[in-house]
């Protein structure tokens, strides 16, 4: 089954979502409709400082959960996931492995929440003054306290009302997103069984999230997680000197250092043609593809990062 080309096919109608820009609305329409395969509700809560608002936005298939439960898919940036849903893959997601979907977003009709996500999806690092976004000079350094938050009180609020399976479930992210989840991968590699990031920002902090690499392996433990990594060949490396072609250059070094991992199941997507901001809709779809197969018949295919 050629997933890709279906891929970014249903990926170019939300290709005018996808630029990250300051005034972009949620597209809510989805949300609407009746005649879906998936029921979508809503639970709101804030965060332990009360200072960040958040929406978790769940799609329940119309089918009877398995005995073990729904496997779940935990989406980050939930106002521009949203917004990249398409009624089509989810009649695919309904008759294949059928998870929850879980859009974790923030109480505002923006697409993008920028200071929000800025703080809850970077690191700590340590050894700085003060936690600042590089990029923005927003406060930064909140992922440890937003993943406390998912962990608490997101998964028990979103168990209440699915049938949810807490052994099979994903989380997905890009940008600041997708180094959140490999965040999460590096210091609660049990926490999820998959970790999707697209266009993570290696960059950020001067790699800071390539040298918490460095100690997966000693926290694995019992853990077996798998990590599919995605990026489109017309991203640059460092949006603070864009050069497009040169992306892969960061990534090929950390897949290197993930392969030495024992336990990991590492898997990357080269998107042809694309660029930051499309990614995030054309990624969602692909794993959304992964997720409508079943595990009998669709498996990700390694695309070797060439030298």
């Amino acid at each position: 089954m050629k997933l890709l080309p279906l891929v970014l096919a249903l990926a170019m109608s939300s290709m005018a979502f996808a630029q990250v820009q300051p005034k972009q609305l949620m597209d809510s329409t989805l949300l609407q409709r009746q005649d879906l395969a998936y029921h979508f509700s809503h639970l709101d809560l804030d965060s332990q400082d009360g200072q960040r608002h958040y929406r978790l936005w769940i799609g329940e298939p119309k089918r009877p959960a398995p005995a073990t439960g729904h496997p779940v898919l935990w989406m980050l940036d939930g106002n521009a996931a949203v917004s990249a849903l398409q009624p089509q893959q989810l009649e695919q997601l309904a008759a294949g492995q059928a998870p929850v979907l879980v859009a974790i977003g923030y109480q505002t009709d923006q697409r993008i929440e920028r200071s929000a996500r800025t703080y809850d999806y970077t690191p700590n690092v340590p050894g700085l003054a003060e936690q600042r976004d590089p990029l923005t000079g927003q406060p930064s350094g909140g992922v440890d306290a937003f993943l406390d938050l998912l962990e608490q009180r997101m998964r028990p609020m979103v168990a209440g009302v699915a049938a949810i399976d807490p052994h099979r479930q994903t989380l997905w992210g890009h940008s600041y997103g997708g180094l959140a989840v490999l965040h999460t991968l590096f210091t609660r590699p049990g926490m999820f069984s998959d970790y999707a990031a697209a266009s993570p920002s290696l960059w950020w902090n001067e790699g800071a999230i390539q040298r918490e690499a460095s100690g997966l392996q000693q926290r694995l433990s019992n853990s077996q997680p798998r990590l599919l990594l995605m990026r489109g060949t017309d991203e640059p490396a460092n949006p603070r000197a864009p050069v497009a072609g040169d992306a892969e250059r960061p990534m090929r070094g950390l897949l290197g250092d993930l392969e030495k991992v024992k336990g990991l199941q590492v898997t990357f997507q080269r998107f042809e043609g694309l660029g930051h901001g499309p990614m995030l809709p054309a990624s969602l779809q692909y794993v959304l593809s992964q997720q409508a197969c079943l595990q009998s018949s669709c498996q990700n295919k390694e695309v070797q990062v060439a030298p």
